[in-house]
């Protein structure tokens, strides 16, 4: 039996395998297909760039409020802070600092500081970080809503395709309905493929991404207190 599905199945794998199948679908099938792979490429150099950011993120967050509770001089703590990009929790410093600085004029001595345009300030900076650090997360999300549907269109027009042969030929066997079922479960197969791996990167990176946000809200009240104290 699986002697007579191979050499019924053109395009099988003794003639080319997954490629010739693909070659030998439907030309809208053929674009089903594509738009898939490319969701499928995208995602994945969205999810190792998302990874890498956050991954440095957090080793950077680290060393900035390490340093931050080992300093009592916002000055140099703002130089520190210059000399590490992609880092959330400087940015927010650098935002409270300038909101001093405009203040005061010297942010070492914040005797009439107004800590509730400090906050505002702190704040501003936090969500300017949510939003750069969720840049491109939506991607994501789209793929995995949007892959199986798109699977599934190209699913349903390979049965037709398979169909319309029959209909065409007047009889039905595998050298008829093969290419068009090959076509269909091709097309499902690359559609759980973007889908799944978006799916779960979506929600790491999600998770990842609520923790540093917890890291933010952390570091501004620990900022404020500071300035508190400092009053």
């Amino acid at each position: 039996m699986k002697n007579v599905l191979f050499t019924a199945l053109p395009g099988s794998a003794g003639s080319g395998g997954l490629f010739a199948l693909i070659s030998g679908a439907t030309p809208i099938g053929k674009f089903t297909m594509l738009i898939l792979m490319i969701f499928s490429i995208i995602s994945w150099a969205v999810i190792i760039f998302k990874l890498t950011e956050y991954s440095k993120a957090k080793k950077n967050s680290l060393k900035f409020v390490d340093y931050f509770r080992k300093s009592k001089n916002f000055s140099d703590i703002n130089k520190f802070a210059s000399l590490h990009r992609n880092n959330p929790l400087s940015e927010i410093f650098k935002s409270g600092y300038r909101e001093l600085s405009l203040k005061l004029g010297s942010p070492n001595l914040p005797g009439g500081m107004n800590l509730e345009s400090v906050h505002r300030s702190l704040i501003r900076g936090s969500n300017g970080e949510i939003v750069r650090l969720e840049r491109l997360n939506g991607f994501l999300a789209t793929t995995a809503s949007v892959s199986p549907f798109i699977g599934l269109f190209g699913t349903v027009w390979g049965i037709m395709s398979s169909f319309q042969k029959i209909s065409n030929m007047g009889q039905a066997n595998l050298a008829t309905v093969g290419p068009g079922i090959a076509e269909a479960l091709i097309a499902t197969a690359l559609g759980l493929f973007a889908a799944i791996p978006a799916v779960i990167f979506y929600n790491l990176l999600l998770n990842k991404l609520k923790v540093m946000i917890a890291g933010m809200e952390d570091f501004i009240l620990e900022f404020l207190n500071v300035s508190e104290h400092l009053k």
